[in-house]
């Protein structure tokens, strides 16, 4: 862990909530944000295979996926994360109704925009299964959301801070999620 350290971490969690705040929700007044005086980071040993998990505002990493990075990619994979579960933090969730997927898929978008994804990952658009499935395939769908209507992510997270409904695509972009989801898959030929 000497190629991050507690100064790094703070500084990077700092620069993430900012970059979060700015680039990605347009929350330029405190008062538009989660309403969080400090963020606890924990470093621990998990059973499960979970990389890392955010509960409010405390966001926990596993200690054995961070002893098995390879050290030449540690930091880069560290601040990835970090940008990640920084958003979850600051992200809204429609009150906990929400699809997990969509909230899973807005932390990763926010990844990706930050130019920090997984080292190996494809940088192409994925369409899986379904709009929100997580990961890097919702990601990459509210990316095309984004370049639809500029400042899309931004606007939908703002709807969510009471509730949600997948309806907030309809009154965004003019079109249901699902007809999204079909312009999109048919964009890039998949699935």
């Amino acid at each position: 862990m000497h190629e991050v350290g507690l100064n790094y971490t703070r500084y990077k969690m700092a620069v993430a909530s900012q970059f979060i705040w700015q680039n990605i929700f347009h929350q330029y007044k405190p008062c538009d944000r989660r309403n969080y005086q400090q963020v606890k980071l924990f470093i621990n040993v998990f059973n499960a295979s979970k990389v890392a998990y955010t509960g409010s505002s405390e966001i926990y990493f596993s200690a054995n996926y961070l002893e098995k990075c390879p050290t030449r990619y540690l930091r880069r994979e560290f601040t990835g994360i970090m940008y990640r579960e920084m958003a979850r933090v600051w992200q809204w969730n429609g009150d906990g109704q929400a699809n997990p997927g969509l909230v899973d898929g807005i932390a990763n978008y926010v990844r990706m925009k930050a130019n920090l994804a997984p080292v190996g990952q494809s940088t192409k658009p994925r369409c899986g299964g379904r709009w929100d499935q997580g990961g890097d395939v919702t990601a990459r769908f509210l990316d095309y959301c984004d370049s639809m209507r500029k400042g899309f992510v931004a606007d939908l997270n703002m709807k969510m801070k009471y509730s949600y409904s997948d309806n907030y695509f309809q009154q965004l972009l003019g079109k249901s999620v699902n007809q999204v989801w079909r312009q999109y898959k048919k964009k890039y030929n998949r699935g």
